[in-house]
C-alpha cells in the first residue's frame, strides 16, 4: 500500500512531476516544426501504453527529447533519427517501461496457468 501512496497520492511527487513535464514541453517547443511534430506523435503514442503511475515515461520523454536536440543541432532530419517505421521506433522505446500490453500479457499468462498449469488437473 505504501508504493501505491507513493506514486498516485504524493503531493510533492505529483508536482515536482508537473513542472518537469512542463520543463520538457518548453523544450520540446524549442525544437524544430517536423521533430515537434513527431515529438507530440510519439508522446501521444506512447500514453495510450502506459502502465502506472506514469512516471517511467518521463524518463523516455527526457532521452527522446535528449535525441532530438542532438538529432536538430547535427541538421539531421527528424526520420533520420526515428527511422520511417516510427511505430517500431516507440515500440523500442516502451522496452523500459510498464505498460498495459504487459500487464494485460501478465494476467492472461497468470490466468491460464492458474487454472492449467502444472499440478492442476482441472479440464
Amino acid at each position: 500500500m505504501s508504493e501505491f501512496f507513493d506514486n498516485y497520492l504524493n503531493i510533492k511527487k505529483m508536482i515536482q512531476s508537473k513542472r518537469e513535464y512542463k520543463q520538457q514541453m518548453a523544450r520540446v517547443e524549442a525544437l524544430p516544426k517536423d521533430y515537434q511534430y513527431v515529438f507530440k506523435k510519439i508522446q501521444g503514442h506512447m500514453w495510450m501504453f502506459a502502465a502506472g503511475s506514469g512516471y517511467d515515461m518521463m524518463k523516455i520523454h527526457y532521452d527522446l527529447i535528449e535525441l532530438f536536440e542532438s538529432g536538430a543541432a547535427d541538421g539531421k532530419h527528424v526520420l533520420d533519427i526515428t527511422g520511417e517505421d516510427v511505430a517500431g521506433f516507440c515500440d523500442e522505446l516502451l522496452r523500459s517501461a510498464q505498460t498495459y500490453t504487459e500487464n494485460w500479457r501478465e494476467a492472461l499468462n497468470r490466468d491460464i496457468l492458474k487454472k492449467l498449469g502444472k499440478g492442476n488437473d482441472a479440464k
